[in-house]
């Protein structure tokens, strides 16, 4: 490929740019450009600038050429600036650009790739058309173009509005505003509001643009901000102080600024709104502000603002604070002639604004295109109205009503067609004309034209009732209207008015009319009176009662009622009794006739009522008892076949004298009624007599008896105790009188506890007291009760009680006294005594069986020392001398006893020491120790004997050391080593008087060793108790037990020689379980010996 001649040139060619690159780069030639930047501000054409190495530009040019890849084309441009407008490109563009100088020799080149990333999309700099303020509303009204032309295409624009004030250009807010371009200059507008009074300082707008373009892939940016527009404060003349805002309107709870303007010269003091001083805020020179939150309404005089200026210098305003209208509520328009339109309507919330700033309303029509301006007070009307002219031929309206103040405005609207609209005026001239007892004629007047409607009027005829008669009529203009008003009753007072209304629509009633009042003329009664007779009980005379009529049926008044007797047509006799006596007395003179009473007014005289005088013969009437109701008495009677006029009730209260008579009458199929009447009082009883009319006269067939209300006994019964015993009280009670039982008696309540008379009533006479008791009679033939099962000698409270249906009377208390019970107090004196007897005679029994157990036990027998054969000394010591006794009781005298021995097998058990009180014990006088000596000295003296107990020493091995024993009388009873343990001792061998020692039965026993007399002699000396071959060992009195297996016991008598006391066993030997045969138990006390 490379034979192409042109294809060999081009690398010859790229490779001399490059080197001419490298050189310029090289060389650094000055005006080579660098820092290249390209803006796009509409999207279409591109500005690219950049900056020269060196600032010595003069005579140079530049050329450049660029290339776009997509679409592909190529241009190349020459200019004397450092800038240059390129067509927007959707993909990334070559620059080349090469410095010239003014012959044209290229100084230096730079080509530059330019991604679309790398083009900034920055709007034109918006322009403000107008800034213009509006002080009253503290308002700035902002226009500028948008300059959407500069696009082919909408698209979405966000504007940033800066408000700035005073002097050092405080920002006061910043505000964003969106806007669509439309490929079309758009002027633009926005107000914006200061809670600052314009007047106060200067204001000042900037705006700048940002539009979003999404296809766009370079950087967004800001435009630059506008040129500053600016509104100055007011200015003022020296020596005048301004408060701004001037009479200022605003809604309730707003936010106010107040600005005083003063000449520099000037120094404020301070600022208040009404009474209150608040913090100056200095705005600039001669400029200060106070600021007010949420302020309340004000009076209809405004509040006002204060400026005080040094030295003695007030300025001031005034604010007017309320509320913008409501909307008009219920809006309702209605004609009452025909000629006006009435609109009225409830204007809501009070505005608090009067004067020029009050509420402004106007009444439009759209049909005819009129407008009326309506002139309301607000302060002083509640519902407001307004009159709209009618105009002829036109029967449909629609109305708006506008209302407007300096805070806002509102309106209703309404469609109304006039003829369903219709409220007449009230009726006047009302008059009412009365020239019968039955009819009355009315007459008024209705202002308006009203031939295009009928009318119906209402008629109001009142007098303890009310009733209403309706009468439609034509209308007419300015006219009068009548009706007549028929079916009154004579004699009546009544009560006139009346009111009119359209007939075929109707919307509301006009008002009523005055009243008027009128009373029918009198005509003769409607009917008889009511009658009824008493004849007297002895029969002569008779006496007739009647009920005065009702205003409705005596058709006027009542001057005398005429009382005739007539006997088969014949008048007897008649009277006229004058009201208000509504009976008489006739004397029958012994014959019966038909009554009649006739009832008098001026306008004549009423049918005649009659009844009979003659009382049929009455057998076995029965009388029963009536039902309360509350209201009422209910009574029941049994029918009589034979009746055939009726029958009569007639009553009287019980007790009063004289009874006054009631009666009524009811029909021939009657058979119960509920009586009702005026004279019927709770708690009175009525006595009731139940008449049959039967052809020939009246029979009593039913006495009865009743209350309409039971209510409970208003006295107690009055009771008394007739007999008392010790477990009975009889109690007797008198009956309650019938006019203060208030009820029928169902029976008597009886209360009784135990009390004492003069305290209060105690707690348990309550309901539900475990020790009240209640006796409920209800027998009410019974008048005495008797109490059983009372204590004696007790105090008893008795509470007694009537009851009805209505409930339980007050009570009657009494307090008695049991008599004393004497047979029990005998019962308890003589259950004690049989029982002590009793208990005796088992006691003296028992001790009898067991006496022999009684006396071993507490009383055992003691060995006489005389009689005893152990002690008995030989004849040849006791002879010739005769006054020698064994236990003769003379004074002690202390004894010396020294026993000297050398050896002793028999072993030592104990050790004592037995002391007199007036030998001491001794101690040797060679000083020589008496445990180890061999030589012991002892006093003895048996009355008073101090023991003390000492420890027996280990015996010696060896044997060879002599010792003493001495065993003290208790140390007989002790228990022994087990002598089949020792070695054998040969108890002769030992030398002395040991009354006192223990010896071994075993050795006693051993028969082998037997003394001799060589032995005797070895232990010369005193031995009574040696024989003990003479000892009976089973006697009852030795310490050995014949059942015991012990062979370790005692010998000798119970008593030593010359003892002054009997050796009585100590306590622990008889707590020995070895002695069962002495000691107590009580399983002995239950058996018998085998002697008895």
């Amino acid at each position: 490929m490379w034979d192409n001649p042109s294809l060999r040139c081009l690398p010859a060619i790229a490779f001399l740019y490059l080197l001419s690159l490298i050189c310029s780069q090289e060389t650094g030639f000055p005006g080579a450009p660098q820092n290249l930047k390209c803006v796009t501000h509409d999207l279409n054409r591109t500005i690219c600038s950049w900056d020269a190495a060196s600032s010595a530009s003069h005579g140079l040019t530049y050329k450049i050429c660029y290339v776009n890849r997509e679409p592909s084309s190529s241009e190349c441009i020459e200019t004397e600036e450092k800038r240059v407008d390129v067509p927007v490109t959707t993909g990334s563009t070559n620059i080349v650009i090469t410095t010239l100088n003014a012959s044209g020799t290229p100084l230096a080149s730079e080509t530059f790739v330019l991604p679309m990333e790398n083009v900034s999309f920055i709007p034109f700099t918006p322009q403000i058309l107008s800034l213009s303020p509006d002080f009253s509303t503290y308002t700035l009204h902002l226009k500028w173009n948008d300059t959407g032309s500069v696009f082919q295409y909408d698209l979405d624009a966000h504007w940033q509005i800066q408000i700035l004030h005073k002097e050092t250009m405080e920002t006061v807010t910043l505000v964003n505003y969106d806007s669509k371009l439309t490929s079309k200059d758009t002027i633009l507008s926005w107000n914006w509001t200061s809670d600052m009074p314009l007047e106060c300082t200067s204001h000042s707008v900037k705006i700048r643009c940002y539009i979003n373009e999404s296809f766009f892939a370079g950087r967004k940016e800001w435009s630059e901000w506008s040129p500053i527009k600016t509104v100055p404060g007011k200015d003022v003349d020296p020596g005048n102080a301004v408060v701004f805002p001037e009479d200022k309107v605003v809604p309730v709870g707003s936010n106010m600024t107040f600005c005083c303007l003063y000449n520099e010269e000037e120094c404020i003091r301070c600022m208040k709104y009404g009474s209150r001083s608040y913090p100056v805020l200095h705005l600039s020179k001669g400029r200060s502000a106070i600021k007010v939150q949420n302020v309340n309404a004000s009076n209809s005089s405004g509040a006002n603002v204060w400026c005080s200026l040094l030295p003695d210098i007030i300025a001031g305003t005034v604010l007017f604070v309320g509320y913008a209208p409501d909307k008009p509520q219920n809006l309702s328009c209605e004609t009452r002639t025909f000629i006006i339109i009435t609109c009225r309507w409830n204007p809501g919330r009070p505005t608090r604004l009067s004067g020029h700033r009050e509420t402004q309303y106007i009444l439009s029509e759209r049909t005819s295109r009129k407008n009326v301006t309506c002139s309301i007070n607000e302060l002083n009307e509640k519902e407001h109205h307004c009159d709209f002219p009618v105009y002829t031929d036109q029967q449909i309206y629609s109305f708006t009503l506008t209302a407007s103040n300096p805070l806002g405005q509102a309106e209703s609207s309404l469609f109304i067609d006039i003829n369903q609209r219709v409220n007449l005026e009230t009726p006047d001239k009302f008059t009412v004309s009365i020239n019968s007892s039955t009819n009355a004629h009315l007459s008024w007047y209705i202002p308006g034209n009203l031939t295009q409607i009928r009318l119906l009027c209402q008629i109001e005829i009142s007098n303890s009732s009310s009733e209403q008669l309706n009468v439609s009529m034509a209308g007419a203009e300015n006219s009068n209207y009548r009706a007549t008003a028929d079916a009154l009753r004579p004699y009546t007072m009544y009560t006139f008015r009346v009111r009119c209304s359209a007939s075929e629509h109707f919307w509301k009633w006009s008002e009523w009319s005055k009243e008027q009042k009128l009373m029918t003329l009198e005509t003769s009664p409607a009917r008889g009176p009511d009658i009824w007779r008493e004849r007297n009980p002895v029969g002569e005379t008779l006496r007739v009662f009647w009920k005065p009529l009702l205003r409705s049926e005596a058709n006027g008044e009542i001057v005398s009622h005429e009382v005739s007797c007539c006997l088969q047509e014949t008048m007897l006799q008649a009277q006229d009794v004058p009201v208000p006596l509504n009976s008489t007395e006739i004397n029958l003179g012994g014959s019966d006739c038909v009554i009649s009473v006739v009832a008098k007014n001026r306008g004549g005289s009423s049918p005649p009522s009659r009844i009979s005088s003659v009382d049929l013969p009455s057998d076995n009437v029965k009388t029963e008892l009536a039902i309360a109701t509350g209201d009422g008495i209910y009574i029941s009677w049994h029918s009589d076949p034979s009746v055939t006029c009726g029958y009569t009730v007639k009553w009287c209260s019980s007790g009063s004298e004289p009874c006054s008579v009631d009666w009524e009458t009811f029909p021939s199929n009657a058979t119960d009624a509920v009586l009702k009447s005026a004279m019927f009082q709770p708690g009175v009883r009525y006595n009731f007599s139940v008449y049959g009319c039967k052809h020939n006269g009246y029979q009593l067939l039913q006495n009865i008896v009743g209350y309409m209300k039971e209510l409970p006994p208003r006295v107690a019964p009055r009771f008394t105790v007739e007999e008392t015993s010790s477990d009975s009280i009889l109690v007797k009670w008198e009956d309650i009188p019938v006019e203060d039982c208030r009820g029928f008696l169902r029976g008597y309540v009886l209360y009784f506890a135990k009390g004492e008379k003069g305290t209060s009533k105690p707690s348990f006479m309550e309901e539900g007291s475990p020790e009240l008791l209640v006796k409920n009679i209800t027998d009410l033939t019974k008048k005495s009760l008797r109490i059983l099962d009372l204590q004696g000698k007790t105090s008893y409270r008795l509470d007694l009680r009537a009851y009805t249906v209505g409930g339980l009377g007050p009570s009657n208390d009494l307090y008695v006294v049991t008599k004393e019970n004497s047979m029990g107090l005998i019962i308890a004196i003589l259950i004690p005594v049989a029982v002590a007897v009793v208990l005796g005679v088992v006691t003296s029994i028992l001790c009898y069986r067991k006496r022999e157990w009684i006396k071993e036990t507490f009383y055992p027998d003691i060995p006489n020392p005389e009689n005893s054969k152990a002690l008995q000394f030989q004849k040849n010591i006791c002879e010739g001398n005769t006054a020698l006794k064994t236990l003769e009781m003379n004074p002690c005298t202390p004894n010396s006893v020294e026993v000297v021995e050398t050896q002793s097998t028999v072993p030592k058990i104990e050790d004592t020491e037995m002391k007199s009180p007036v030998v001491e014990y001794e101690i040797p006088e060679d000083g020589s120790d008496p445990e180890t000596g061999s030589h012991v000295v002892v006093s003895y003296c048996p009355p008073i004997i101090e023991e003390e107990e000492i420890s027996s020493p280990p015996v010696d091995e060896s044997g060879e050391s002599s010792q003493v024993i001495y065993i003290d009388i208790q140390s007989m009873y002790q228990p022994q080593v087990n002598l089949e343990e020792e070695p054998d001792v040969n108890f002769l061998t030992s030398a002395g008087y040991k009354p006192q020692m223990q010896l071994s039965v075993n050795a006693m026993k051993m028969e082998s060793h037997s003394p001799t007399e060589d032995d005797l002699d070895e232990t010369a000396g005193y031995r009574p108790q040696a024989n003990t071959n003479a000892w009976k060992l089973d006697s009852p009195d030795s310490p050995i037990s014949i059942e015991s297996n012990n062979e370790n016991g005692s010998f000798g008598s119970p008593c030593s020689i010359n003892s002054r006391q009997f050796l009585i066993p100590p306590k622990d030997y008889e707590d020995s379980p070895s002695h069962n045969n002495t000691g107590w138990s009580f399983t002995n006390f239950f058996q018998n010996k085998p002697n008895d």
